[in-house]
């Protein structure tokens, strides 16, 4: 089957409406979910537009040290200053009934403790990757949410994102033949000063932070749980930036198939987000793949050539994400990206850790 780019264009809008979609005899409007945003740093000044292009969200709350900052976007977002909270007073958010959820936005190593305190107060839980900082954080999570009776998703938009989705069902079809090996990679130069650099923040290098995206890849392409990994990390650049944190991490998974994944990472230098899956009849190869935009997929297989670039823009892959996760709360499903799954990616990274001599 070959696939046209106005073709590519309507399976993204069908898969976004596919995976968010009511059952059919729901025909009243629904009403929106209302999101607190826990941090108002980079990654939610991107994830609330998103949300307010959807149909079922919006934000209704803000959580930030700095108010003056929470004041504007507030004013943006018709937030009431009375939905504008601190760090200290975040726990009386249990009395806000504007508040369905909260997407925590917050360095690696607040995740667990805001994820925890927002299942306390009763609110749903999207938390931006990776989950936390180590697998007993991720447990914890997991835990308290089951307690209180509340959704945990982890916010991995690129299994929401109808590029990699559409490489996913080539794959499952067998259109490529038998998967036989993957590679992909996903860096940048880091700035000195960032927090990421801080291991007590961030819980490791460039891994946790975009080597992660690699990790999930290998994992939903395959379909398949990692066997065994072999890994090295490495200090190139010794300008002062590494001294808690590695600088490149290279591993190779095998897989219970026999696929093996080859993956790199790097805070070092820039390394567009790409993967490359090697079939017995063809091959997919994405290249931009995990970025906000601009993604493009090439593939060739039998009688088939195709040069899918995806043309919608950011924010789509957050909205799409928020769509199925307020969806999920207002069907009572299951997150397609549970806590659980955030879990799996932490195991694996501390396996990665242990194979190359280092600790997470």
């Amino acid at each position: 089957m070959s696939w046209t780019r106005r073709e590519f264009t309507k399976l993204g809008a069908l898969s976004l409406a596919a995976s968010v979609a009511p059952p059919l005899s729901a025909q009243p409007a629904e009403r929106k979910i209302g999101y607190a945003i826990i941090g108002l740093g980079r990654i939610a000044a991107i994830f609330m537009p998103g949300t307010r292009a959807t149909t079922n969200s919006k934000v209704t709350a803000l959580v930030s040290g700095h108010r003056p900052k929470a004041l504007r976007i507030a004013a943006d977002y018709d937030v009431p200053e009375s939905s504008i909270y601190n760090y200290e007073n975040f726990d009386s958010i249990i009395s806000n009934k504007a508040v369905d959820a909260v997407y925590v936005a917050l360095p690696n190593s607040m995740h667990a403790e805001y994820t925890i305190r927002a299942a306390k107060a009763g609110k749903h839980v999207l938390c931006e990757k990776p989950m936390a900082t180590s697998v007993a954080e991720c447990e914890s999570m997991i835990a308290a949410c089951k307690s209180a009776g509340v959704k945990l998703m982890i916010a991995y938009r690129c299994q929401y994102e109808p590029t990699n989705l559409k490489a996913v069902s080539l794959i499952r079809s067998g259109a490529i033949g038998q998967v036989q090996a993957i590679e992909s990679g996903f860096g940048f130069n880091i700035k000195p000063g960032e927090w990421r650099l801080d291991k007590k923040m961030s819980g490791g290098g460039p891994l946790v932070d975009v080597g992660i995206y690699a990790l999930n890849a290998s994992r939903y392409l395959t379909g398949e749980e990692p066997e065994s990994f072999h890994a090295f990390t490495s200090v190139i650049d010794h300008d002062g930036r590494f001294k808690q944190v590695e600088e490149n991490v290279s591993w190779t998974t095998k897989f219970p198939s026999g696929i093996v994944a080859a993956c790199n990472t790097t805070y070092g230098g820039q390394m567009t987000g790409f993967f490359k899956v090697h079939g017995s009849k063809g091959w997919i190869d994405v290249n931009p793949a995990f970025n906000y935009d601009g993604l493009h997929l090439r593939a060739q297989y039998p009688g088939t050539k195709l040069d899918l670039p995806n043309t919608s823009r950011n924010p789509y892959q957050f909205q799409a994400e928020a769509q199925h996760f307020s969806n999920c709360i207002l069907h009572n499903l299951e997150p397609k990206t549970p806590g659980e799954e955030g879990l799996r990616d932490m195991r694996c990274i501390s396996e990665i850790y242990r194979a190359a001599g280092a600790s997470a």
